[in-house]
């Protein structure tokens, strides 16, 4: 039951600007770190289904250029963090999954998701 005295909306604002804040400022942090290592473009491929899920790969390039773990591991939580944040609940059941493309040298990121969901036709039909 909601408790009438909560105002659900204004705290779902709120929540989805701090999730913004937070997304900006780690989005700061990265390309700057990502920029002195020589990146042009990093690809994050996710996955989630029944209620869980991760980020599959991590790649960038130039291919040569090898990521110590830790910043992989930040990569792919950002990666995590903006697909939740433009479609929330995306690992609840069928799940969803996608592919994040940062364009480092012009800072844009284009996101590809696509959501599964289960279809059912039915009929009944009596006394024919």
């Amino acid at each position: 039951m909601t408790n009438p005295q909560i105002d659900y909306a204004a705290l779902a604002a709120q929540w989805r600007a701090e999730r913004e804040t937070a997304l900006k400022s780690t989005r700061a942090e990265l390309i700057a770190q990502l920029r002195a290592l020589g990146i042009s473009e990093v690809t994050a491929e996710y996955e989630g289904y029944g209620d869980s899920g991760n980020v599959e790969d991590v790649t960038v390039q130039p291919a040569e250029v090898q990521l110590l773990e830790p910043l992989i591991t930040a990569v792919g939580d950002f990666a995590w963090s903006l697909a939740y944040h433009h479609h929330p609940g995306f690992e609840n059941n069928e799940g969803g999954y996608g592919t994040l493309t940062w364009d480092i040298t012009g800072d844009s990121i284009t996101l590809d998701h696509a959501d599964r969901y289960v279809e059912c036709s039915h009929s009944y039909d009596e006394g024919l």
